[in-house]
């Protein structure tokens, strides 16, 4: 990691998790895939070999030395003997040649990309074994979990180690730089890891939501979501840290690309506040040795590089959307022919424009912000008015709620899994007292599956797939109640949901 200080002297820009707010969840995910644990000593064997590495080139793996290619010949190694499709970029900087290992696992949707990324250099000073050495050995073992499970996620899956990050963020800005604007629209997040292991850790994940000041692109406030969600499950407080330019997700929030990651600090100092928070040594830097020759295997905190890894795990994995493997299917419906579908089923609906209705939607934007969107498969959805109209606005939900109810649905005993795709498009006039939302309603009560709530900014609609286990309505008949609101003030708001599916295991 290039030399970064906290904006605003640092303390007074980072809040704690507690006070963080809680905007533009991602959705259900209780029934997804779970997430693996990483295991710690395959980790801690790679930085040993980066170590090894290190030792046997001048003492460190820079930009332009051959410690940098050997590390990248290492871990191209690992990768391409999983099952990996590696390409390595070359570049030149300061007079070398640089090197950025690009890591494709084969399936996914190639239109939905998601690229985790960490930088596998070091500076000439010293082997770089937490700066980058952590994040580069961690997200190689996540990458090498995904090929030990034949991982299949919705989206494809690109891993990424970048050259020359401390000269100046080179390698990462020749890769967006260079990619064709196409591919670039196809990266629907990306994961930067840099310092996940420093002697002395904090636990920072990067402000997507912008609520100490500097957030990332649109979408980066669902990143930033998961990677608190996995700490707050452990119990863990996260602050923020600025997005400013001094890491390789600077290349991808440049063009809009969203994007999150974590970090355990570098040569700013632990306040007393954030000792009491998460232990160590008030007064001291996270990292001591940061962009020194000390910068060793022994520069590593065991528990902050466990933790970080698992992070990174579960960010992976519930941002891929990895379903639990399917079942029998026991209910489907791809919403291309009539299965009974009711508007206004209450007689309660209060919206003007934008009703839902099962119909084939035309996909509208402005400004580059995806609003309604084509169906997720096939030509018909269940979509807040399926016409465009002229502009962006004609038919968007507008006045108020709109809801569509599925007929009966007669459910076995057993396990029970519902799925569906969905997607909420508004743009930044829009607040968190507008929603999409999906319930389950049986004899004995209701059930909300998802609750994504709008938020003053934009938000390009992507499709999303959400899985809840439904297992307490299991031998009842039940519906599926979807509704949607504009109760905001004039808010521009789309919604679809397409695909939906009940298995039982």
């Amino acid at each position: 990691m290039r030399s970064r200080i906290f904006a605003a002297a640092g303390a007074a820009v980072l809040l704690a998790c507690t006070a963080h707010p809680a905007t533009a969840a991602p959705g259900p995910r209780a029934a997804a895939a779970a997430a693996p644990d990483i295991s710690l000593a395959n980790v801690k064997a790679h930085l040993a070999q980066l170590q090894t590495i290190a030792n046997n080139n001048g003492g460190n793996r820079a930009h332009g030395r051959p410690g940098n290619k050997a590390s990248v010949d290492y871990v191209k190694a690992k990768l391409d003997a999983a099952g990996y499709v590696t390409t390595v970029q070359t570049f030149t900087s300061s007079g070398a040649t640089g090197y950025n290992l690009i890591a494709d696992w084969p399936g996914g949707d190639p239109d939905r990309v998601l690229m985790t990324g960490a930088h596998l250099d070091s500076v000439t000073a010293g082997p770089g074994i937490n700066d980058n050495g952590s994040g580069s050995a961690a997200i190689l073992e996540t990458a090498l979990v995904v090929a030990q499970q034949n991982l299949k996620p919705d989206k494809h899956l690109r891993f990424a180690w970048w050259g020359a990050e401390e000269l100046g963020l080179v390698g990462s800005n020749y890769y967006t730089n260079n990619l064709p604007s196409a591919e670039r629209s196809k990266i629907k997040g990306y994961l930067n890891y840099d310092m996940v292991g420093s002697p002395n850790p904090g636990y920072f994940a990067y402000d997507g939501d912008g609520s100490s000041g500097s957030g990332g692109p649109a979408g980066s406030a669902e990143i930033e979501k998961v990677q608190r969600d996995y700490f707050a499950s452990i119990n863990v407080p996260v602050q923020d840290t600025a997005f400013d330019g001094r890491s390789d997700y600077g290349g991808f929030i440049r063009y809009g690309i969203p994007a999150g990651g974590l970090f355990t600090g570098a040569e700013e100092y632990k306040t007393s506040a954030q000792a009491q928070l998460w232990g160590g040594q008030a007064g001291t830097a996270f990292d001591r040795c940061y962009h020194s020759s000390c910068d060793t295997t022994a520069n590593i905190n065991d528990t902050a590089l466990d933790r970080n890894s698992d992070a990174i795990a579960y960010s992976v994995w519930t941002l891929a959307g990895t379903p639990a493997p399917p079942g029998e299917t026991v209910y489907a419906d791809d919403l291309e022919t009539d299965k009974g579908w009711t508007a206004n089923p209450a007689g309660t609906d209060t919206a003007a424009t934008g009703k839902f209705e099962r119909g084939v939607p035309q996909a509208t934007s402005y400004s580059g912000t995806n609003l309604q969107l084509a169906a997720a498969g096939g030509t018909r959805t269940l979509v807040t008015g399926a016409s465009g109209g002229t502009s962006a606005g004609d038919n968007d939900i507008d006045g108020g709620t709109t809801s569509i109810q599925s007929a009966p649905i007669t459910l076995p005993t057993g396990t029970l899994t519902l799925s569906f795709s969905w997607y909420l498009g508004h743009l930044n006039n829009a607040s968190s007292d507008d929603y999409l939302r999906v319930r389950v309603v049986g004899p004995n009560g209701t059930t909300t599956v998802l609750n994504q709530p709008g938020a003053a900014t934009n938000r390009s609609a992507s499709w999303q797939t959400a899985t809840a286990n439904v297992s307490s309505f299991a031998g009842q008949s039940v519906r599926i109640l979807v509704d949607a609101a504009d109760a905001g003030g004039g808010s521009l708001i789309e919604a679809g949901i397409d695909n939906i599916k009940i298995t039982k295991s």
